[in-house]
């Protein structure tokens, strides 16, 4: 069965970094997607970014290009969330998430963030002001 584990989530100063991890099992690193995803209190979930296991395309929302930074290590069937420059409003639980196919570069915002089958339980970030 696929298990995907979040972990590295903590408290930091707005300005600071952090470094999330997901360690994937159940599965062969193949023609899939990895997302992060995140979600605050009383507000719905929303994509952060995602990265083709196979050829390491990657796609990021516009509220975190240029700050954060997806990776996968796929010896090690974990994907990284580098996450600089941390603001207040990127608090939130941050999920990762699986898909059984890979994106297009022509894809949609929404496309790059539908049809995640597999999830993690989820780690969380605070970043205070």
């Amino acid at each position: 069965e696929v298990q995907l584990v979040e972990s590295g989530g903590g408290l930091v100063q707005a300005g600071g970094s952090l470094r999330l991890s997901c360690a994937a099992s159940g599965f062969t690193f193949d023609d899939y997607a990895i997302g992060w995803f995140r979600q605050a209190p009383g507000k719905e979930r929303e994509g952060v970014s995602c990265i083709n296991l196979s050829d390491a395309y990657t796609y990021y929302a516009d509220s975190v290009e240029g700050r954060f930074t997806i990776s996968s290590d796929n010896a090690k069937s974990t994907v990284f969330l580098q996450m600089n420059s941390l603001k207040p409003e990127d608090t939130a639980v941050y999920y990762c998430a699986l898909k059984l196919m890979a994106h297009r570069r022509y894809y949609s915002d929404y496309e790059h963030f539908v049809d995640f089958g597999s999830w993690g339980r989820g780690t969380q970030v605070t970043v205070s002001s």
